[in-house]
């Protein structure tokens, strides 16, 4: 018969087990809410949600909206980089690595956000689609001066990674990640590769509506925060002079910012523009040293408070077609 001290030892080893079941179970809930997205949660390695779906892990907005447009259904679509957070200085948590290697594929661009680089590299390189692969780049010089500098490892891969700036690129994107998550999940192929191209037509409209809008503007130079916009000026003949290089946290010298007024005074720039997520001090000091007003033109490296990559986009040839007086 067991002693009433064994007993006890019994119970309470039980309890310590319960316990430590619950920490567990909340752990993984965790996990799951910090990584996932509407409600969802990555499952085990095989990449697949709660909700029986494959997880795809978008790092930072533009990736996100265009997996979403893409997997539409079929798939949980997870951010890395919550809105309202500069992209280029995320740092990733242990749940979010961790996370990494429950996925079915990371779509990501290389250079622009180091901390996902090194965790693609470590624990998703099998199971990544690494984005600028996929179409042609241009180099990392936003403007003149800026070619090949330094900044928080952008110089690693020598081109500039905001291609998402160009629709007509974009569009291409999609139609290349259609058929990656049609080899990743074959059973919902044809839905990857429908929407891919639904998502790729309407890139296409939306460029042809920047073609139009910005086809006859009077002035052609756009004096930006950081060199976001070398993709959009590349495509529609405008001429980007970024105040600071490809890192927005990047601080322009004196010298940069005197050789950048001299330039928007015989530009006969009127609009120096700022960004969401980018202090605009410089900009707004360097707006009344040339007598010009300010805009806010958005990189969409983070979801719009309003809308979402189209509506920010088409927000953005506005504001554009004001400042450059186009007709």
């Amino acid at each position: 018969m067991m002693s009433e001290s064994s007993r006890r030892i019994r119970i309470r080893n039980a309890s310590l087990v319960a316990a430590a079941a619950l920490v567990a179970t909340a752990a993984t809930a965790a996990c799951g809410a910090e990584i996932g997205s509407a409600g969802e949660s990555p499952g085990g390695a095989s990449g697949v949600s709660a909700a029986g779906k494959p997880v795809v892990t978008a790092a930072m907005y533009p990736l996100q909206w265009l997996a979403e447009q893409v997997g539409g259904p079929d798939v949980t679509v997870t951010g890395l980089t919550k809105p309202g957070v500069e992209p280029h200085d995320l740092e990733l948590s242990p749940l979010q690595v961790a996370g990494l290697q429950e996925t079915r594929l990371v779509v990501y661009i290389r250079g622009i956000q180091p901390a996902v680089d090194e965790a693609v590299e470590q624990h998703a390189a099998d199971r990544s689609f690494e984005v600028a692969s996929s179409v042609p780049t241009l180099p990392s010089a936003g403007e003149e001066g800026h070619e090949g500098e330094e900044e928080h490892g952008h110089e690693e891969v020598g081109y500039d990674p905001h291609l998402w700036l160009d629709p007509a690129r974009f569009a291409t994107v999609a139609t290349r990640l259609g058929e990656r998550l049609a080899a990743a999940d074959p059973a919902h192929a044809q839905g990857y590769r429908e929407r891919a191209a639904e998502t790729a037509a309407g890139l296409t409209a939306l460029d042809g509506e920047l073609a139009k809008g910005l086809a006859t503007c009077s002035s052609r130079a756009i004096v930006t925060s950081h060199a976001a916009f070398g993709y959009l000026a590349n495509r529609y003949g405008l001429h980007q002079i970024g105040i600071s290089g490809i890192d927005p946290e990047a601080e322009p010298s004196p010298a940069r910012l005197a050789e950048v007024a001299k330039v928007a005074k015989q530009e006969k720039v009127t609009t120096i523009f700022t960004e969401t997520l980018v202090s605009p001090k410089v900009a707004e000091v360097l707006a009344q040293e040339v007598g010009a007003k300010t805009a806010v033109l958005d990189p969409v490296e983070s979801q719009p408070a309003n809308g979402d990559y189209p509506s920010a986009m088409r927000r953005n040839l506005e504001v554009l077609q004001s400042a450059l007086s186009c007709s």
